[in-house]
């Protein structure tokens, strides 16, 4: 989170070091873009920046600037509050997420964060005008619209066409790109195998080869992680480039949950949403032994998801 959208990886080295564990957010951001970002809400079913809206049209503001160390952005408390949604409903209802969405977002001080992404200004500017919650969804390109897939994944890991069924319809609310949703299912698909005993990689190769090469990663991977981002992929949150990016980083570090992590974060660009899906892959093929405990424990949230979470067993280690 703190060097969430870091491209200048020199600015990113001389204000943070090495990042390996979590730590609070530090203004100035010398790659914020919140300057030239701008939302106005259209009324107060739109008013989903409140009290941040000040620091929009400023230089050098840190997205997450109010965020502490280990607390979840925007995207992933949302996370939550999907996950509260399965627990109370007992399954996947697309209308009593948008309930709780639209509840969480008018509602001042919920998540603190500054930056609110480009899918929910969309959403609300619609939502401001009238429409229905479902139909409130635009064409969206980015990775973030993938935050949340593997936690559907994991709730349906036993049942794989209402997985799948699950995902894409959750994706098209905010996302409404084929390409989006293409990835989504790509992905989706990769979990479900890896949850059920595949080998991550193995997965990777049959189910997303649309996006993956592995003789094409096999040239790679002795290369630096941030010269072969930078050179053959893409740090960017365009599915296009983030998606190949983050299957290339799971297929390499498919053993070591930690080292996966840590590379990703240190590449910079849109880490916090492709470190989603990472984490969704590697959590999948190690389980939760695989993470280190202060990692966990060190969640701002970790108390409030603990008590969501329902335990299964991971395959591999069974």
């Amino acid at each position: 989170m703190p060097v969430h959208w870091y491209y200048d990886r020199a600015a990113l080295e001389r204000d943070y070091g090495r990042v390996t564990e979590y730590v609070a957010p530090r203004s100035p951001h010398p790659d914020s873009i919140l300057w030239r970002s701008n939302y106005t809400a259209l009324n107060e079913r739109g008013n989903i920046l409140h009290d941040q809206a000040e620091h929009w049209g400023q230089k050098g503001v840190h997205y997450h600037q109010n965020l502490h160390a280990g607390e979840n952005t925007l995207n992933l408390q949302l996370g939550r509050i999907l996950l509260e949604s399965l627990r109370e409903v007992g399954g996947y209802d697309a209308d009593d997420y948008l309930r709780r969405y639209v509840e969480f977002m008018l509602e001042p001080g919920r998540h603190r964060d500054t930056y609110v992404e480009e899918c929910h200004r969309n959403f609300f500017t619609n939502y401001a005008r009238g429409r229905a919650p479902r139909q409130c969804g635009e064409p969206d390109i980015h990775i973030g619209g993938l935050a949340h897939v593997g936690i559907l994944c994991a709730w349906y890991s036993e049942n794989p066409g209402a997985m799948r069924a699950a995902v894409l319809e959750h994706v098209e609310l905010t996302h409404r790109d084929a390409g989006v949703l293409r990835a989504a299912d790509s992905l989706c698909r990769v979990l479900c195998e890896v949850m059920q005993g595949k080998d991550l990689r193995v997965a990777i190769r049959d189910y997303a080869s649309e996006y993956f090469s592995e003789k094409r990663s096999r040239s790679f991977q002795v290369k630096p992680d941030a010269a072969v981002v930078a050179r053959h992929f893409s740090p960017a949150c365009y599915i296009k480039d983030a998606f190949p990016a983050t299957l290339y980083l799971a297929w390499k570090y498919a053993d070591d949950f930690a080292a996966g992590i840590i590379a990703n974060t240190n590449i910079g660009g849109d880490n916090c949403h492709r470190g989603a899906v990472l984490g969704a892959l590697l959590g999948a093929q190690l389980g939760v032994g695989g993470i280190l405990p202060s990692w966990v424990e060190g969640l701002r949230s970790y108390s409030l998801v603990r008590d969501l979470i329902v335990e299964t067993p991971n395959p591999k280690s069974s």
